[in-house]
């Protein structure tokens, strides 16, 4: 019986799907302690022609593919714990590269009691090819982007509130349940809520690092932060005190903008605030570009990262807001 269960929750991941599965083949832990368990959501490209290819030239390695009918994140991950037989689970991406030590230091940690939920680093790459695509890596991985969100850029092991590529033990899923299959978005975040919440512990060790492949164009992001603002209200609505500055500050950013535009019309001197905001907004945004240019001697930085920062800031904080209407127009009916 393999001591460890990967779990993947996977939709047309053809382009990285075998990345992983080499980047698994490859790991420090014995392979017979690892199998594999793949949730496929009924994939429209070529991802289980890839699957099985790897499974033929790799038969040394377990991979189960089962279906996920219901074809979303959360449903993925708890059917493929339901067929999980490995004491310990560790949840990847079909778009996530783990380090070769990834799955033996994570077992460590949790055999020496660290946490009761282990994660590490993303080392954030472009996920296409142009200009644009690393402009929108650099963007993901930068505090000015994502806040304090550490898993994607501290170098401190710590305690923390989330980890996106969590490895527990399954006792742990019998203990506070499985993923919720009512958010489509921020399951990870909300099943660490539950462990917090249980008295459990979420640690991030910057030792264990994976590679996580951004998104390529600005729509691309702008769908992804849209999904991720929209669902992170939806969560809130049951942990209302869970949420943390960086989760709150686009969406008041934006009211803010809105609001001093509004009072502006009867009162003029309210433009100066909202001048003086946009102002410093796009000042800090500026400094990140030239920061940027600095480092990786790229002119192409100094506009394209700040466009990118605004289209997350914007997505997610639009989103959020729209999913805080949706929520009491639904209450009202």
């Amino acid at each position: 019986m393999p001591l460890v269960s990967i779990i993947v929750p996977c939709y047309n991941e053809q382009a990285t799907i075998s990345l992983l599965l080499d980047a698994v083949y490859k790991q420090t832990c014995p392979r017979p302690e690892i199998e594999v368990i793949i949730a496929d959501g009924l994939s429209t490209d070529h991802t289980r022609e890839e699957i099985a290819s790897y499974q033929r030239s790799h038969n040394d390695l377990l991979i189960k593919v089962i279906n996920n009918s219901k074809r979303n994140i959360p449903a993925g991950l708890n059917q493929a714990i339901a067929a999980a037989t490995g004491q310990y689970i560790i949840r990847l991406d079909g778009h996530a590269v783990p380090d070769p030590d990834y799955v033996e230091r994570c077992v460590k940690l949790l055999e020496s009691k660290s946490g009761d939920n282990i994660g590490g680093v993303w080392d954030i790459k472009p996920g296409g090819p142009g200009k644009m695509a690393q402009a929108i890596a650099i963007a993901t991985a930068h505090p000015v982007g994502v806040g304090d969100a550490q898993y994607r850029y501290t170098h401190k092991a710590q305690e923390v509130d989330t980890v996106p590529f969590g490895a527990f033990n399954r006792t742990l899923v019998e203990r506070i349940g499985g993923f919720d299959e009512k958010l489509l978005t921020n399951e990870d975040y909300e099943f660490n809520v539950r462990i917090r919440q249980s008295g459990g512990k979420v640690w991030l060790d910057p030792s264990i690092r994976s590679i996580y492949y951004a998104r390529a164009t600005l729509g691309e992001l702008s769908h992804q932060y849209w999904r991720y603002g929209y669902w992170k209200a939806k969560m809130l609505r049951h942990y209302p005190i869970t949420i943390r500055w960086r989760q709150a500050l686009p969406p008041a950013f934006i009211v803010s903008l809105l609001g001093l535009g509004i009072i502006a019309i009867w009162f003029p001197i309210n433009r100066y605030l909202l001048t003086i905001e946009i102002v410093v907004y796009l000042m800090v945004l500026f400094s990140v570009g030239l920061q940027s240019v600095l480092k990786k001697h790229d002119i192409t930085l100094f506009l394209l990262l700040p466009l990118a920062i605004v289209i997350m800031h914007f997505s997610w904080g639009l989103a959020f807001l729209w999913s805080l209407l949706d929520i009491r127009l639904k209450n009202s009916t």
